[in-house]
């Protein structure tokens, strides 16, 4: 299907114009772990399943894991070196570092692996932070943000790569996967939603996102939970904003200033925050302690831009926000590890990139696994 010609086109959009992500967040320390949330939301289908099949078995016992997300939906991979201990046991999976392993070796995710990603550390300085936000900010506040109407779904299209440990028959290494499409569908109210991404779905038709809670409800949109709904209420005082992002992230992440700046960053790759309110997202980021600029940093297809970036000093990697260095389009995120670290066992030097992401295309479109300008159910591949 194609999206209705009355709305504008992304090629009338800006290219990588700023829109933003929505995937639902799980709130502790792990939370960057993709592959854990894919582990959990699949522990809970089986629940589900099991419970409307009267079954009783070994998977009820993880109805009390206390790391399970309310919902199905998927974050982009982060990088994940300081993690909570976490056991659970379903159908035999573990995870190990951050790459589900069973008896056989690692699950083919379906997406080739390599070498780690690396690149240089380029140099950061507080110098001109609150002068390039501004002009991000003004760009943002004149970019075209069509209305999401009831029914309809945005619709983002990134390229992404992940390092991430790999461990087979108890051996460790660094390793990646390969850059990837990923393709990601979420209703206005966040309670339906689809994901393509090969390094995580098992089907090439990728797999639903509307997944109920516990109770059989859905998820109220929150900062960690970012419907389009939610964030079309959102105050966009950034003195206010920000005040409300420490709050509704207290006790997360390594710092607060630092989960406050990865909220925002979260809020700039899969939701979609209406103008006034992204244009105030980069106000509030200007008023994080920590905040620095890279004047050279290339997203995940290798478009080069200015960085706005925090070090995360718990984890020793710094974030980057890359933006356009002429029309400052936001263009797409990387967390690059600046301070030598072990997970493991296996030593992660400075330079690798441990996730790196490029935003390609994003339009509102009318139905679910609808792709502006194609014909045809959206696939892998």
């Amino acid at each position: 299907m194609k999206a209705t010609q009355s709305r504008q086109r992304p090629a009338e959009w800006e290219e990588s114009a700023p829109l933003l992500p929505q995937t639902a967040r799980e709130l502790p320390a792990g939370r960057h772990q993709f592959h854990k949330e894919r582990l959990m939301a699949h522990i809970q289908q089986d629940m589900q399943q099991d419970t409307r099949q009267g079954v009783q078995g070994e998977a009820h016992t993880a109805t009390a894991a206390p790391a399970r997300p309310k919902t199905g939906r998927f974050r982009l991979p982060r990088p994940a070196i300081t993690l909570p201990a976490m056991a659970l046991a379903l159908a035999g999976a573990v995870v190990a570092g951050t790459v589900m392993n069973s008896g056989q070796g690692v699950r083919d995710t379906g997406v080739a692996t390599g070498p780690a990603l690396t690149t240089q550390v380029g140099a950061a300085t507080s110098k001109g932070v609150p002068q390039l936000l501004d002009r991000i900010s003004l760009a943002a506040a004149d970019a075209s943000h069509p209305t999401v109407k009831p029914g309809q779904f945005v619709y983002i299209e990134s390229k992404t790569a992940d390092t991430f440990v790999k461990t087979v028959e108890d051996k460790s290494s660094l390793a990646s996967h390969e850059l990837h499409r990923r393709q990601i569908w979420q209703s206005a109210d966040g309670k339906e939603g689809w994901l393509i991404d090969p390094a995580v779905n098992e089907s090439a038709e990728g797999e639903t996102l509307s997944l109920p809670n516990e109770q059989g409800g859905y998820e109220e949109g929150s900062i960690n939970n970012p419907t389009y709904d939610f964030l079309a209420k959102v105050t966009t005082d950034p003195d206010k904003l920000l005040e409300m992002i420490y709050k509704e992230t207290e006790g997360q992440g390594n710092t607060p200033d630092q989960q406050a700046f990865t909220t925002i960053g979260d809020l700039l790759t899969e939701s979609y925050p209406p103008a006034e309110l992204y244009s105030a997202l980069f106000k509030a980021a200007a008023k994080i302690p920590g905040v620095v600029v890279v004047n050279d940093a290339q997203d995940a297809i290798g478009r080069s831009g200015v960085a706005v970036a925090r070090l995360d000093e718990t984890g020793g990697y710094r974030e980057e926000w890359i933006f356009d260095k002429k029309t400052h389009a936001f263009l797409g995120e990387r967390n690059v590890q600046v301070r030598k670290v072990s997970q493991d066992g296996v030593v992660i030097n400075p330079g690798t990139v441990m996730f790196t992401s490029a935003i390609t295309d994003r339009a509102i479109v009318d139905g679910m696994k609808e792709v502006p300008g194609r014909t045809g159910p959206a696939r892998n591949g």
